[in-house]
């Protein structure tokens, strides 16, 4: 099957642009549940609507926002105007995009690492995300965790990323941009030099196994963790986290793989954003070839949930808060980034 190349560079250019990055509005119903638990608010279906409309519909997001990973749900709910997500983000230059796996599930030989599933169904899926958005969905994004303790076998990662190759084969095959997201966990006390080779190994496995699938890495986006001491442990200084960082990039990736766009994981939003600022700054030194950017759910989120409290009357305030998130982090990603701009907190639209 020929791939529409030109049409897939062009989506990649534009969740790749300058000092922008994606929003992940991806979370699944357990996982939204829990953030509104800690606001206490009810999951249910219209404050889920409600909320993302309030993200959706942020005046001048789209100069710090390139791409939004939607839920299955979201792609069929609707803005005040009766326009759904996907059609009102994509006419804002925005990329929509689509979380394609289906969560975690136990594998005897694997504990306590788990395998993501959804690979059964998957092109209809895809064929049914065209549809429902008329055509205006752009990427699939498919999570893979990694624990760093225990070790984590070379047989569970072969097979693990074995799957996610050939969810990008099938992302392709279907017109759309694959984002491949191995995580290697927070979770524990491992060093540094822990998760530096366990993020290597499984890079690796990940690029080998795209390969034996067919898949042009230049048709890809990488989206994965910085190298990071376990959360049991201290911060680590950030520009110790860009040196770890690139290293692995640099051990691990093919030169022609376009971008990697960063997960917060367990950081803060302001670690978050001042590990991006670090790693962008070593970038630039080292001249690697990628773009580097961020795609980060509660760390562009957290403040706007906290503040917004399911009060249609907090809105502008937390669509203010979420603004600031958008603007420090796209700063960061041009490596302009400074703590002393955490002051600007009313003035989100102006760099």
């Amino acid at each position: 099957m020929k791939l529409d190349t030109k049409r897939l560079q062009e989506t990649i250019r534009t969740i790749l642009a300058p000092g922008k990055g994606i929003l992940a509005a991806d979370e699944s119903s357990g996982t939204i549940k829990k953030r509104f638990d800690s606001i206490g608010l009810e999951s249910t279906e219209e404050n889920r609507r409600d909320y993302r409309n309030l993200l959706f519909t942020a005046r001048g997001y789209e100069q710090w926002i390139s791409g939004i990973i939607l839920y299955d749900e979201t792609v069929d709910q609707k803005d005040d105007s009766g326009r759904t997500f996907s059609e009102r983000i994509a006419s804002q230059g925005i990329v929509p995009g689509i979380k394609t796996d289906e969560g975690m599930e136990e594998h005897p030989h694997f504990l306590p690492n788990k395998i993501t599933r959804g690979l059964k169904g998957l092109a209809k899926r895809l064929a049914s995300y065209t549809e429902r958005s008329n055509g205006t969905l752009g990427f699939t994004k498919w999570r893979q965790v990694v624990l760093v303790e225990p070790k984590a076998s070379q047989a569970f990662l072969d097979y693990s990323m074995h799957v996610m190759a050939e969810q990008a084969a099938q992302a392709l095959a279907a017109g759309y941009v694959p984002i491949n997201e191995p995580e290697i966990l927070m979770d524990g006390g491992h060093t540094m030099e822990q998760c530096a080779e366990t993020t290597e190994r499984t890079l690796k496995t990940l690029f080998q196994k795209l390969a034996e699938h067919g898949v042009d890495p230049a048709l890809t986006i990488l989206k994965t963790n910085m190298v990071l001491s376990g959360k049991d442990v201290k911060k680590d200084a950030p520009d110790h986290v860009a040196r770890a960082t690139l290293k692995v990039f640099q051990n691990a990736l093919p030169k022609s793989l376009p971008g990697i766009v960063f997960l917060s994981g367990g950081q803060s939003s302001l670690q978050s954003t001042e590990n991006l600022q670090a790693c962008s700054a070593e970038a630039k030194r080292l001249k690697v070839p990628w773009t580097l950017s961020f795609s980060y759910g509660r760390a562009l989120q957290d403040d706007a949930l906290k503040t917004w409290k399911g009060s249609s009357a907090n809105i502008p305030l937390a669509q203010a808060a979420f603004l600031k998130r958008a603007k420090m982090n796209g700063l960061a990603q041009l490596g302009k980034y400074d703590a002393g701009m955490e002051k600007e907190a009313r003035e989100v639209l102006k760099v």
